[in-house]
């Protein structure tokens, strides 16, 4: 190689901005973060779910409503960041009644309305009716109209009724597991199927992607279980903490696994992308990723799950490792997304330099509507704990 050309390059390669100038502004923001995080917390909040459903998993029984609630809650936030970041986010709704069927968000909404209508709703409801028949002649004022309208006007609780609920609510949570699969899993697979950014294209990002959605989703539901009995002040089933930690431990080895041999390929592979990559992930990505996603959001509760598998302290103790390892599994998890999404426009399609990125405070692409959007499913998660408490429903039931 010509030396001179060799100096340039490598001048090059530390300018920040030297790029085209269709690449000044990066394309996707904070809110296209959101949207897949988002995705997988519903995602993994089912399949702990479907973990006592299905597989009987007794001991997560506890967390099982809660789960449920909490999946359905943040479905129902999960594609607003993707409708405000649009420019005529009124025309979303076309994608329905005009359906395009090779398109991968076409398909995504169609996975997104028989996720929502039909399988958390049902198995909500399935999981709920007698209760609702119950709570509609216990209840007062709006509580009691609420319930009504909720029954259906289903109002038989008789015992084969209820075994008719249980075998309709397994069913339904059986179709939900790959459906949950696809709700997420197509997300990366729309970044890995984008040839031109050697960042995202790789046949392991959807995987990367159900992986990492299962690691959040557990660790959701570990800290809100935990939060809930605290503000209850109620004490909490060891047994079932120990279980879901145990299961989140598992999951983070193979979502670790998978991470690291994606990164392998890439250094064993050396494309000449390689260099760009390197220099991004030491340079520009190396607080996100090295330090938030993998030192904090990985490792960290990597070594202290490991360490509670062989040792087990106090309760006490114990409860404060895992609800401090939940909040950093999920920093960890919006980061890697925060790496997928803005590592992935950083550099410049010439591999010649890279753009930079400034998250604002206002607007709609700024710090606090991201803030909104993640704090709105919790809001109606406590509403929703409001008019379906767990904890009251009938000890006879699933």
């Amino acid at each position: 190689m010509n030396p001179q050309y060799d100096q340039l390059y490598q001048a090059l390669t530390k300018v920040v901005g030297y790029i085209y100038p269709n690449e000044i502004e990066l394309n996707w923001s904070i809110l296209i973060v959101l949207y897949p995080y988002i995705t997988g917390l519903v995602a993994g909040a089912f399949i702990l779910a479907s973990l006592e459903r299905v597989f009987n998993v007794n001991a997560l029984k506890p967390t099982y409503v809660i789960a449920l609630l909490t999946s359905f809650a943040f479905l129902l936030v999960a594609t607003m960041p993707l409708i405000f970041h649009l420019g005529q986010p009124f025309r979303a709704w076309e994608i329905m009644i005009t359906p395009h069927l090779t398109s991968a968000m076409a398909i995504f909404g169609f996975v997104y309305i028989w996720y929502l209508m039909v399988v958390l709703v049902l198995e909500i409801w399935f999981d709920y009716r007698r209760d609702l028949v119950i709570w509609s002649n216990e209840s007062k004022g709006v509580k009691k109209w609420l319930y009504k309208i909720l029954t259906l006007g289903v109002y038989d609780i008789s015992p084969e009724a209820v075994k008719w609920d249980e075998k309709l609510g397994y069913i339904v949570t059986v179709i939900g597991i790959p459906s949950a699969f696809l709700l997420h899993g197509y997300v990366g697979f729309i970044f890995g199927s984008i040839k031109a950014n050697p960042w995202w294209s790789t046949v392991m990002m959807p995987i990367i992607f159900l992986f990492s959605a299962m690691v959040s989703g557990i660790a959701l539901v570990m800290v809100i279980y935990i939060v809930i009995n605290y503000i209850r002040k109620q004490k909490i089933d060891m047994l079932c903490l120990d279980t879901i930690a145990k299961y989140l431990f598992y999951i983070i080895i193979i979502d670790f696994t998978m991470e690291s041999l994606d990164q392998i390929h890439r250094f064993y592979e050396a494309g000449e992308s390689f260099e760009i990559i390197s220099l991004l992930m030491s340079g520009k990505l190396f607080f996100t990723l090295l330090i938030m996603q993998i030192f904090i959001g990985m490792l960290i509760p990597l070594l202290a799950l490991g360490f509670l598998q062989f040792y087990k302290p106090n309760e006490k103790l114990r409860r404060m490792i895992y609800l401090v390892t939940g909040i950093l599994v999920l920093i960890g998890i919006f980061f890697m997304r925060w790496n997928v999404v803005i590592g992935g426009q950083l550099f410049s399609k010439s591999f010649l330099g890279f753009t930079s990125f400034k998250l604002s405070l206002i607007g709609t692409e700024g710090f606090l509507m991201a803030s909104i959007w993640l704090v709105v499913p919790f809001l109606i998660l406590a509403a929703l704990l409001w008019l379906f408490p767990p904890w009251k429903k009938s000890p006879s039931e699933h």
